[in-house]
């Protein structure tokens, strides 16, 4: 047998795919769900495009509370025994898990701050101006 192939359960792989197969397998990079964040000035108004990939819309919350906007998701990435069988699949991880964070978006009325998501990044736009405290919690639409 060659010195760059390797027996897997009766099968052959190239060195390359032993990490896949380790006991310890690190899964902290499938999981990552940091929600990295920029944000920009247009005009009158901050932008926040929140980083979200692989998360459904139907998943993702906003809350305005005491001038902090919190952003919520969880995602849900599975896979069917089928769907693994029909694609050849030797290995497949499974992954759910929320992620939430929130921004300090001063005095801001609900009404005034927009949400939309697309491609895999939520964008959050409000006014740079401060209106009215708000002191009850309440969840923002994400169009």
């Amino acid at each position: 047998m060659s010195r760059y192939v390797t027996r897997y359960n009766g099968g052959f792989l190239d060195p390359l795919f032993d990490g896949f197969f380790d006991e310890d397998l690190n899964t902290e990079n499938f999981g990552n769900l940091s929600m990295k964040t920029d944000v920009k000035e247009e005009g009158n108004d901050y932008l926040l495009e929140v980083e979200m990939p692989g998360f459904d819309k139907n998943n993702i919350k906003l809350y305005l509370k005491d001038g902090y906007l919190t952003v919520e998701g969880q995602v849900n990435r599975s896979y069917k025994d089928k769907d693994a069988k029909k694609g050849g699949f030797i290995h497949r991880e499974r992954f759910s898990g929320s992620a939430s964070r929130s921004y300090y978006v001063g005095d801001v009325e609900e009404k005034n701050i927009h949400a939309s998501y697309k491609d895999g990044v939520l964008t959050i736009s409000f006014p740079k101006e401060s209106s009215k405290k708000v002191d009850e919690s309440h969840r923002i639409a994400i169009q």
